[in-house]
Parts: structure tokens; C-alpha cells; sequence
């Protein structure tokens, strides 16, 4: 299906990055970032033009192939490992950011991906996140249909234990992301920094 989609000309999500992320970027430590989901890679290569080392995961191909041709039209370079996340291994505290942007996933593999994303952040390391709550349901903008790949705050704070969150909340705004993402919409949003013990 995503093969099927990223074929198709033009950025399915459009070439510039999510709002929520480029709102936060300035408190992103400098370092290797990691984005998960990463699709066609406009979240990635924004963050490679602000001089991160940024490594772009996602299970097609064909996005991904993309994601690259983006970075060269912009001067800048990325990694990219064609991976199904539920195989991925994410190395602990190996990055100085995670990113997830509208990556919706079935809850056991979501539970998964992300309590490995939080020990990968090194200390001082940072989480971002934007997804659809069920709400979204409603507003049919963009998204799943399938309620168990929406999230919800609380399911969110659940999970993902040992965060210090600056900003944690659902909101509904307006996105513009190319044609698959267009409209009114119910997200959470998430971004907060990695407590060790030893802090």
C-alpha cells in the first residue's frame, strides 16, 4: 500500500516539515536523530538542513528512494534503512532525538517501537511526537480508520515512562500536508526529554 502510494508523482505529504516538529526544532539537541515512519522524508531532511546526522526508517522502498532525492535537492544528506519497524532495533541511548510524526502503528507494535525509542535517547536526549487521536474518526482529514493505530494522551504518557514532558496534550488544529493530510484534525502532540536514574 505505501509502495502504491509514494509511486505516484509528487510528495504524497508534501516537501516541508510538520508543523508541530518545526515548532520545536530549536530545542532539539545537535546530534544523530532518528525518525521512525519516516515515509518520504520531509521531517528528516528539514532536520539534516539544520545540521543534524539524521537516519530515516520506513518499510518502503519507494518512499524512502524519494526521502533521498529530496535530500539532494535540498544539499543535504541522510541515512536510510528500509526496515519493518517491528524488526528494527534501535540501539539504547544512541540518539539525541527520536521522531514520530504520524506514525500509526497496531497497539502492540506501537507499545513496542516506542519504549524502544525512549531508551534509545541518550541523556539529555529528546521524544517528538504527532499522531491522530480517535477523535479523528470524526473529522476524516487524514489518518486510519482503524481506531486501535489512533492515540490518545493518556495511552501515550502510558507508555512512554520516563519522559519529562514540556509539551503534552490533544488539540484539534489545521493540517496541510499534502493530499493525504488536509484539514481540521484531532492529534496529540508530545515533546519532552529523557529522565535517567542518575539525573
Amino acid at each position: 500500500m505505501w509502495n502504491e502510494r509514494y509511486g505516484k508523482p509528487g510528495y504524497a505529504y508534501g516537501t516541508e516539515p510538520n508543523d508541530f516538529l518545526a515548532s520545536v526544532a530549536s530545542e532539539i539537541p545537535k546530534g544523530k536523530v532518528l525518525c521512525i515512519g519516516e515515509g518520504e522524508g520531509r521531517n528528516a531532511v528539514y532536520l539534516a538542513s539544520l545540521g543534524h546526522e539524521v537516519t530515516a526508517v520506513d518499510q518502503s522502498p519507494v518512499g524512502l528512494a524519494k526521502a533521498r532525492e529530496l535530500a539532494a535537492q535540498r544539499g543535504v544528506t541522510i541515512h536510510t534503512v528500509v526496515a519493518d519497524l517491528g524488526d528494527f532495533v534501535i540501539e539504547p541511548a544512541s540518539y539525541q532525538a527520536i521522531v514520530s510524526i504520524f506514525c500509526h502503528l497496531p497497539t502492540e507494535l506501537w507499545t513496542r517501537v516506542n519504549k524502544a525509542a525512549v531508551a534509545g535517547l541518550a541523556p539529555g536526549g529528546v521524544y517528538v511526537l504527532e499522531a491522530y487521536t480517535p477523535d479523528q474518526l470524526l473529522l476524516k482529514t487524514g489518518g486510519p480508520r482503524e481506531v486501535e493505530r489512533l492515540l490518545s494522551l493518556q495511552k501515550a504518557k502510558d507508555t512512554l515512562t520516563g519522559i519529562r514532558w514540556k509539551i503534552a496534550r490533544e488539540i484539534e488544529r489545521t493540517v496541510n500536508e499534502g493530499e493525504y493530510h488536509h484539514g481540521r484534525a484531532a492529534v496529540v502532540q508530545l515533546f519532552g526529554e529523557v529522565q535517567r536514574q542518575d539525573s
